[in-house]
């Protein structure tokens, strides 16, 4: 479509036609398209090429579906910055359910490897979202101390514990009208699992050593590498937790599963290197092979770091194999198969089921 994006005629079908569920497909596969389509009314995006069954399906899908309202707002973001990189099949799914959940407040658990880009699905939902204009706060459960987490997410008061000097904020005060990401939900203690249950189902908490309940206004976002069922049958995790936690679960494929995204992540990479002063690259064809059969156990941060070290490393422009397979040998040494958790229950249960 020479003269006009073709996203651009949605509203305006929509506006002749509101009861008329529109498809859109596009060559243009990435996380924008998904959220461009969305926010301007379609009815499902499918990105090219797709299967005739997959199109079929969408079809009988919208004429199942009763017809919703408009969108509540218009996405106007121009794209150039993307949060997610790739076009394979895998992270077309990722998009589409995450420009579905733009519009709406509703919990979200990310599930994936390390590496894989959890914070990224989590930062998208923010920065593209209706609360894109309040803070985005994240805290990691695995990074602090177990005995400091309570305050760290719900602030204390003066003199609550020793060298508690004056008042804090915990990061849900800090996230106020905006999304709190909790990043290794697996790691939070069981106490402060129930204090976190609390929030979810009453939207207030109070301060470590504080009298008074705090209403709090945030989304929250949940990300975890480890099976939380398998947590829950331990006794590590609550039940009832996970399943206010659980409204919304997304996946993020290991990189493994979207070999075919390697080329551009690795431009996406090189490019960011050039733009932090260091000299551009051009990998090969055989050395883009040989990066795309590798088993990558580090994920997408795998990846970018070793591109990240080419550049800094190696005086030539064009990376061969050679370069490639000596930087991945010098890995795979140091490299074991991931465990979701590091306990010996977990891992006599594994052995059972394999």
């Amino acid at each position: 479509m020479p003269d006009e994006n073709g996203l651009d005629l949605i509203p305006r079908i929509k506006k002749i036609r509101p009861d008329l569920q529109v498809i859109a497909m596009s060559a243009q596969n990435t996380i924008m398209t998904a959220v461009n389509a969305t926010q301007r009314g379609a009815f499902e995006y499918l990105p090219k090429p797709f299967d005739l069954t997959e199109l079929i399906n969408v079809v009988k899908k919208a004429l199942d579906t009763p017809q919703s309202k408009s969108p509540d707002h218009q996405f106007n973001s121009d794209g150039e910055h993307l949060p997610l990189i790739g076009r394979s099949s895998a992270m077309q799914e990722v998009y589409r359910k995450l420009a579905r959940l733009m519009s709406s407040d509703l919990t979200v658990l990310i599930n994936g490897e390390s590496g894989t880009g959890k914070e990224l699905a989590a930062r998208a939902l923010h920065d593209y979202g209706r609360r894109k204009n309040h803070p985005f706060v994240a805290i990691n459960m695995a990074a602090i101390p177990r005995e400091l987490i309570e305050s760290e997410l719900f602030g204390h008061e003066k003199g609550s514990f020793t060298g508690a000097l004056t008042r804090a904020l915990g990061r849900f005060e800090q996230a106020e009208g905006g999304t709190l990401f909790l990043d290794e939900i697996g790691d939070m203690p069981l106490e402060t699992q129930t204090r976190l249950l609390r929030v979810l189902q009453e939207g207030e908490y109070t301060t470590v050593g504080g009298r008074t309940s705090i209403r709090t206004n945030v989304r929250v976002v949940a990300a975890t590498h480890r099976d939380l069922t398998l947590l829950i049958r331990q006794g590590l995790f609550r039940e009832d937790l996970y399943y206010r936690l659980n409204v919304v679960p997304i996946r993020i494929p290991p990189l493994r599963e979207r070999r075919d995204d390697i080329p551009e992540l690795v431009r996406h990479f090189i490019a960011s290197t050039v733009n932090e002063g260091l000299p551009g690259k051009i990998i090969d064809d055989p050395g883009m092979d040989r990066l795309q059969i590798h088993h990558w156990p580090g994920n997408v941060r795998e990846l970018e770091n070793l591109v990240r070290r080419l550049a800094a490393l190696y005086s030539q422009e064009i990376i061969g194999v050679e370069v490639i397979e000596a930087e991945l040998s010098v890995l795979e040494p140091m490299q074991t198969p991931e465990k979701s958790d590091g306990s010996i229950g977990e891992a006599v249960e594994n052995h059972l089921q394999e």
